[in-house]
């Protein structure tokens, strides 16, 4: 039997910029429907990696495929075209609309109005914002304002979608939601979440690779990258918490 071609893989990924080598040969492969948590220290490459991504920095050498396909010259405009959904740190809402237009903004791209009118709604329902689709999006608390992102985000149904750190600002209460939510979004989606709460990945995870110095150091289950002493040493100090 032939190989599955992954959904998304680099290929001897390399960025450097000046003296600096950011990404260093990155060999990542992530299969369909697939949930890989993307992690390491301050200055491990891991926004970089996102950036390669997303198409906002170009590699200097190396491969990003998505389906086979080569985009690593991809422009920023592009990956929402190709079925990447993007979730940033910085939530990029319009803010004078309301919590529907925005939705219905992203469903709207590729489905006619009144199926993004269906779309809309059980995008609301599924990340538990329905209750608040009048609301100006630039009015809602931080936690809100995040789950409306991935709701735009899932909106538009991409095979696709990279979080970087979803739980950032959070309150507990808002993080084990938000892993609820991923995990329920994993059902249709592959999702790649850049991430350093290790609470929070302890919550989502059955895959972590573990940056460092550019260069993937681990790839393995949550359990066994926690306890791997080269990891504790780098990453969770001298012993996993």
């Amino acid at each position: 039997m032939s190989t599955p071609v992954p959904l998304l893989e680099t290929r001897m990924l390399n960025v450097r910029f000046g003296g600096v080598h950011a990404t260093r040969d990155v060999n990542f492969s992530l299969a369909e429907a697939e949930l890989r948590c993307v992690i390491g220290p301050n200055g491990a490459g891991k926004s970089t990696f996102f950036k390669l991504l997303t198409g906002q920095t170009k590699p200097s050498s190396g491969q990003i495929l998505f389906r086979g396909q080569d985009i690593s010259n991809m422009q920023p405009h592009q990956p929402g075209r190709l079925g990447i959904g993007i979730k940033t740190q910085v939530p990029s809402l319009f803010n004078g609309l309301s919590v529907w237009e925005n939705v219905w903004l992203s469903a709207r791209r590729t489905n006619s109005a009144q199926q993004a009118e269906r779309i809309t709604r059980d995008t609301l329902e599924r990340v538990g914002m329905l209750a608040y689709k009048d609301n100006l999006a630039g009015l809602l608390a931080h936690g809100l304002r995040q789950w409306v992102e991935i709701a735009v985000v899932i909106a538009a149904d991409p095979p696709l979608i990279l979080l970087d750190e979803p739980a950032a600002g959070m309150s507990d209460a808002e993080v084990a939601r938000t892993a609820e939510l991923i995990l329920e979004i994993n059902r249709q989606h592959a999702l790649v979440v850049v991430e350093h709460d290790m609470n929070f990945i302890r919550m989502i995870a059955k895959k972590v690779t573990v940056l460092h110095q550019g260069a993937i150091l681990r790839e393995d289950t949550p359990d066994r990258i926690m306890s791997d002493p080269l990891v504790q040493q780098i990453y969770l100090g001298k012993k996993a918490h």
